[in-house]
C-alpha cells in the first residue's frame, strides 16, 4: 500500500468517487484551477472537466445553496469552504434547509451533500481560520459531524460521507493535512459514519478525542507507558454526531477513569457532551470525576500564543497524573 498524507488520501476519494459516479460534483473557491487552497482537489478538474469541479464565486452562502439544491435534484455535490470560519455565512442554509428538508418533505426528499472545510489550529493561521467549532454543527439534528484523525480514515470517512443520504459536514484538521504519513489501500475502503475505534488499548486510564487532537493523545499516553507504567485506552470517536458512546462506556466501565481532549473552548464543547454520556451510562464505574483538557474560553490567539492554546501531550500527560493520584 502507497503512504500518503491526508490530503492524498483525501485527494484520491474524491478521484475514485468521481469516476465511479457521474453525480458526485465538486464546487468551492479555487477548487478548479488553483486544486484548493490545500490541494485537497488538485487535478480534477483536468479529469472530469469544469461542469463537475466547479470554480465558484466567494460567496459561502451561495455555495452551500447551490449544493442543496444540487443534491434534492439528485446529484451529490461535494463543496468545499475554505477555511471553517467563513461556513457561518453559510450556516442559514445549513439549518434552515439542509438540515431539514428530510423532515420538512415528510421523506420525500434528501439532501445528500458534503460540507468539506479543513477546522482547527497549529499553522500560524490568521483570524476566522483556525477556531475548532464542531459544536455547532453536532447540535444540529439532521446533520453528521465527521472529524477524521488520519489519512486512512479520512479517505474511507469521506467515501462514506458521499455516499451518505443525509447531508454531513466533515471537518479536516490541518494541523494533520500534511504533518504524517499511513499506508491508503487503492481498492475501496469505507468506514461506517457514527462509530468510535479503540486505537489503543489500556487498562488504567480511558482517553477520548478525535480530530487533530489525537496526536497528542496518544503521543501522552505512550508517554505515561514509558515514565509511569499507566497503560491508557485512547479512543478516537471520529463522528462527533450522531454520538457513538458504547467503546467510550465500554472502556471507562474497565478502567475507571476518563478524560476527554479536544481543542475547541471548553464550555459547552463536545467533551461536555461525552462526560453527560458517561454520569448517565457509567457513573458508578467512576473512581474519580472525568477530566477535560481542551482550548479555553476565548477566540484562538494569533501565533506566538496559538501553542500555549492547544492541548499539547505535556498538558494531556499532567491531567491525567493528577486523575491517577492515590
Amino acid at each position: 500500500m502507497a503512504k500518503m498524507t491526508m490530503v492524498q488520501a483525501l485527494n484520491l476519494a474524491l478521484h475514485q468517487e468521481m469516476e465511479k459516479d457521474d453525480r458526485v460534483i465538486v464546487l468551492g473557491e479555487d477548487v478548479g484551477v488553483d486544486g484548493g487552497v490545500f490541494r485537497v482537489t488538485d487535478g480534477l478538474i483536468d479529469r472530469f472537466g469544469e461542469k463537475r469541479s466547479v470554480d465558484t464565486p466567494l460567496a459561502e452562502s451561495g455555495i452551500v445553496g447551490m449544493s442543496i439544491g444540487m443534491a434534492v435534484y439528485g446529484l451529490r455535490p461535494v463543496c468545499e469552504i475554505q477555511f471553517s470560519g467563513f461556513s457561518y455565512f453559510s450556516f442559514h442554509q445549513i439549518e434552515s434547509h439542509a438540515s431539514r428538508l428530510r423532515w420538512r418533505s415528510q421523506g420525500r426528499f434528501t439532501v445528500p451533500m458534503v460540507l468539506r472545510t479543513p477546522y482547527g489550529g497549529g499553522v500560524r493561521a490568521l483570524e476566522h481560520h483556525s477556531e475548532s467549532r464542531e459544536a455547532y454543527y453536532a447540535h444540529m439534528p439532521g446533520i453528521k459531524m465527521v472529524i477524521p484523525s488520519g489519512p486512512r480514515n479520512a479517505r474511507a470517512l469521506l467515501v462514506s460521507a458521499i455516499r451518505d443520504p443525509d447531508p454531513v459536514v466533515f471537518f479536516e484538521g490541518k494541523a494533520i493535512y500534511r504533518a504524517f504519513r499511513e499506508e491508503v489501500p487503492e481498492e475501496e475502503e469505507t468506514m461506517p459514519l457514527g462509530k468510535s475505534q479503540v486505537v489503543r488499548q489500556g487498562k488504567d486510564l480511558t482517553m477520548i478525542s478525535y480530530g487533530a487532537m489525537m496526536r497528542p493523545t496518544l503521543e501522552a499516553a505512550l508517554a505515561l507507558a514509558e515514565k509511569d507504567g499507566v497503560e491508557a485506552e485512547v479512543i478516537d470517536l471520529l463522528t462527533i454526531s450522531p454520538l457513538d458512546d458504547e467503546l467510550f462506556v465500554q472502556s471507562v466501565q474497565k478502567t475507571g477513569r476518563a478524560m476527554v481532549i479536544h481543542e475547541a473552548p471548553r464550555s459547552f464543547g463536545p467533551g461536555a457532551e461525552v462526560i453527560s454520556r458517561l454520569v448517565e451510562k457509567a457513573f458508578y464505574y467512576l473512581e474519580v470525576p472525568v477530566t477535560r483538557v481542551t482550548g479555553f474560553d476565548v477566540v484562538i490567539p494569533f501565533f506566538s500564543r496559538e501553542q500555549v492554546y492547544l492541548p499539547g501531550a505535556a498538558r494531556i500527560v499532567r491531567a491525567a497524573r493528577k486523575m491517577l493520584r492515590p
